[in-house]
């Protein structure tokens, strides 16, 4: 397979992000396809902040530009065709590209109704930024708070890390 062709790229991304975010905690699945209402990754993520795991589904952009608001609308069409078990309450969207989001798709997610966020993850697999709606936060993420970490006091080599309380959260996913 060509290795530059969008398919390639977008589903090498996919797979990446995955890995990522089930370094954040996430239990992650690969679902892309046709007629998936652009939902790639779907999963469950448990977290001190929530009493039952939250249902997360995942679209991945693999774009080398900046989303677009009209992509984090798109998003709300995610949910609209969920599969059974992950629509209603307890669900939360995620929208994950290689850029920082722009304030027009910051400003779209406050205005959704529906629970959603941002990610940034690099096609290396780091998460540099994360922000989420007040919808989100009702649904299971309020109190979780989004700091930095710096490997070695490098700022090359800064990761998301997610605290709850003070406490840095497990981010097994698999605990043994």
């Amino acid at each position: 397979m060509d290795t530059k062709s969008t398919t390639y790229v977008g589903t090498h991304y996919e797979y990446t992000t995955q890995s990522a975010l089930e370094g954040l905690g996430m239990s992650l699945k690969r679902i892309g396809g046709k007629s998936d209402y652009g939902i790639d990754l779907l999963g469950t993520w448990s977290l001190p902040s929530a009493s039952e795991p939250l249902k997360v589904l995942i679209q991945c952009k693999a774009f080398a530009r900046k989303i677009e608001p009209s992509q984090a609308r798109e998003l709300e069409g995610a949910f609209v065709g969920a599969p059974t078990g992950w629509r209603g309450a307890g669900v939360l969207g995620l929208l994950v590209s290689q850029k920082s989001a722009t304030k027009g798709v910051r400003e779209a997610l406050g205005r959704s109704r529906w629970p959603m966020g941002y990610l940034l993850c690099t096609s290396e697999g780091k998460v540099l930024q994360m922000v989420w709606n007040r919808r989100a936060e009702q649904e299971g993420l309020e109190g979780i708070v989004v700091g930095l970490k710096y490997a070695g006091g490098d700022a090359a080599q800064k990761e998301v890390i997610l605290t709850w309380k003070g406490e840095a959260i497990r981010t097994d996913p698999h605990p043994a």
